[in-house]
């Protein structure tokens, strides 16, 4: 056939009509199957995929248990939702159950069909779930990749393992759907029954699977959905603090006909906040600079959490700011929801509309960050700055030299004795080596957000704190003048809330 050798169709007119020679290429099964499970889910968005379907069904309740054995962990994602019988089942363990270009209920957390099933490949070798329906009896199938594997044909087995307490409760239930998960390789693997750190480490992967769920369903949690880990509610976390003093609300904007809102929140100064509600403003995270930026929800469940879908870059300045934009779920394909539901992409329609909003909402943002400030060092007087690091210019290229007038830093270098010489000679090798490429590389690429001095060790500061304003006190500088000063004095200058209470 030439340079057309090897290809698999053939196009011809006959009667009028166009005829396609064609051949089956049905996917082989056991290299298929473990292709799904690289697809990138990590536990926690695992099990909120799993959860997805639970509120699709209807779950007011959703108990998220696990049974501790080391390789031989199980987790088991239960809800009291309208189940299903044998059919439906059979349907919906089917890869592609349901294609992302139907019409979908309003309600429907769904995209491609295949949610619940590459959730879980990703994380267990095995899956069974058990449903039922009001009135009927349960009923079960399981994927088994080993099964798979050794059949290479797309095939679910009647079986459910024995021995989980868990379940009893699942037979008290009228109504209900329970995934379960064993031989869990990408959790347990390397970890050992017997050993304290291997529970440990267990234990935290699912701490963190209860902060992620906290906030992805916190509007539902906030309804009335119960979600419980082990027993325990499962507190929301709402990242705009509403109802927190010092918060500022900014008007709604309707967009693309009304299927996209967006909403723009100025977090409260940190001035106003208790240490625990500042805590809260961490969030699942950890981190304010890792929780500003956009929040896209699509029918109330969070996609994308603090993320600038690469129109800025996280700075700490914006602490503050946080944007909501709420989707319908029928703009998914607009928004390139993947099957993770963890990213999102704005149509570049929008993005004019996005960047202009979003710089509103920045500027106030940025205004309430330094307004506490200003208004202290405005109290206090004082105008001249002190930084740690200074810029110099040497055979025409830029360097960086640490401030030998600093407080922190004048009196290592000027206080006589054999430390002295020594200390400058560190200094200086630090100064020469200052990984500067590695650090503009890091901004550009805005893998990690940039924290600030001190984040997350305000008492290291305070302490340095005290210990420079004493200082100033015993040289006889005046208490005003002295506050001034450390107003003025990296890194203190991010911290001039706490100057007052020196």
């Amino acid at each position: 056939m030439g340079k057309g050798k090897g290809l698999s169709k053939m196009l011809q007119m006959k009667s009028g009509h166009l005829k396609i020679d064609c051949t089956i290429a049905e996917p082989e099964a056991s290299s298929m199957i473990e292709a799904f499970r690289a697809i990138g889910y990590s536990i926690e968005t695992a099990i909120a995929d799993i959860i997805d379907n639970s509120i699709s069904a209807g779950a007011k309740n959703i108990w998220i248990d696990y049974s501790w054995r080391g390789p031989d962990s199980v987790i088991g994602i239960m809800d009291d939702g309208c189940g299903m019988s044998d059919e439906e089942l059979i349907q919906a363990m089917r890869l592609g159950s349901i294609s992302p270009l139907s019409e979908r209920r309003e309600n429907d957390l769904g995209r491609f069909g295949m949610g619940m099933k590459t959730a879980s490949f990703s994380q267990c070798r095995k899956f069974c779930v058990l449903s039922k329906k009001a009135g009927n009896e349960k009923t079960f199938w399981t994927w088994d990749l080993d099964f798979v594997n050794q059949e290479n044909a797309w095939k679910i087995i009647r079986y459910i393992p024995e021995g989980i307490d868990f379940l009893e409760r699942f037979d008290r239930l009228e109504s209900g759907t329970v995934v379960l998960w064993w031989d869990i390789d990408r959790v347990t693997k390397d970890l050992s029954a017997d050993t304290e750190s291997s529970r440990a480490d267990f234990l935290a992967t699912m701490d963190r699977v209860k902060k992620h769920l906290s906030m992805v369903f916190h509007r539902y949690i906030e309804r009335g959905v119960k979600i419980r880990l082990q027993g325990r509610d499962i507190e929301p976390w709402d990242p705009f603090m509403i109802g927190f003093n010092g918060l500022q609300v900014r008007p709604e904007a309707m967009l693309d006909g009304g299927r996209v809102r967006i909403k723009g929140f100025i977090l409260p100064h940190r001035s106003k906040l208790s240490a625990e509600q500042y805590d809260y403003g961490k969030g699942p995270k950890g981190s304010w600079v890792a929780h500003q930026g956009f929040y896209v929800y699509r029918n109330d469940r969070l996609l994308v959490a603090g993320d600038w879908l690469g129109l800025f870059k996280k700075e700490v300045h914006y602490d503050l700011c946080r944007i909501r934009i709420d989707l319908k779920n029928d703009i998914d394909e607009d928004w390139q929801i993947d099957i993770k539901k963890s990213v999102a992409r704005p149509p570049a329609r929008l993005k004019e509309a996005l960047l202009a909003i979003a710089k509103e909402t920045r500027a106030r943002a940025v205004e309430v960050y330094r307004h506490r400030g200003k208004i202290v060092k405005r109290r206090l007087g004082g105008d001249e700055y002190l930084p740690v690091w200074e810029e110099r210019i040497r055979h025409g290229k830029r360097f960086y030299r640490i401030n030998r007038q600093h407080p922190l830093v004048r009196k290592l270098v000027q206080d006589p004795g054999p430390l002295s010489t020594e200390i400058e000679k560190v200094f200086q090798v630090i100064e020469e080596t200052v990984p500067i490429p590695l650090i503009t590389l890091r901004e550009n690429e805005n893998e990690n957000p940039h924290g600030k001095p001190f984040e997350g060790r305000c008492e290291n500061v305070l302490d340095i704190m005290k210990k420079i304003y004493k200082k100033f006190i015993s040289d006889g500088i005046g208490e005003k003048e002295a506050k001034a000063r450390l107003a003025n004095m990296e890194p203190f200058n991010f911290y001039v809330e706490l100057i007052e209470k020196l």
